[in-house]
């Protein structure tokens, strides 16, 4: 019920009124930067282990489904943990900013 109308007013009255002016957060929740990060890695991950197993395949062994399939499954885990290690590395960056701008608070 927090959705409630003040008392003494009509539903009418509410609706007409315009909206008041408040500091709302219309930033999104993610940085843009986070999701171009995280679609380049996806569209790495889908893309890498096929291109990997058709190439290695047809190329480097000769009809070898085995050896081409473990090439795959070993791209994949490169993708993942070149995935892993970005992350790892923007959340010292994050870490170091904040204990920066802690310092700067203190003096």
């Amino acid at each position: 019920m927090s959705a409630r109308r003040p008392h003494g007013q009509s539903y009418a009255d509410v609706a007409a009124k315009p909206p008041s002016e408040s500091d709302s957060d219309v930033t999104p929740a993610v940085p843009a930067d986070v999701i171009y990060k995280l679609l380049g890695f996806t569209a790495a991950m889908v893309f890498g282990p096929i291109g990997i197993y058709f190439l290695t395949a047809n190329s480097i062994f000769r009809g070898n489904s085995t050896f081409a399939g473990i090439a795959a499954a070993v791209t994949a885990n490169v993708v993942l943990f070149a995935y892993i290690y970005v992350a790892w590395l923007e959340d010292q960056g994050d870490k170091k900013a904040a204990d920066k701008g802690k310092s700067k608070k203190a003096q």
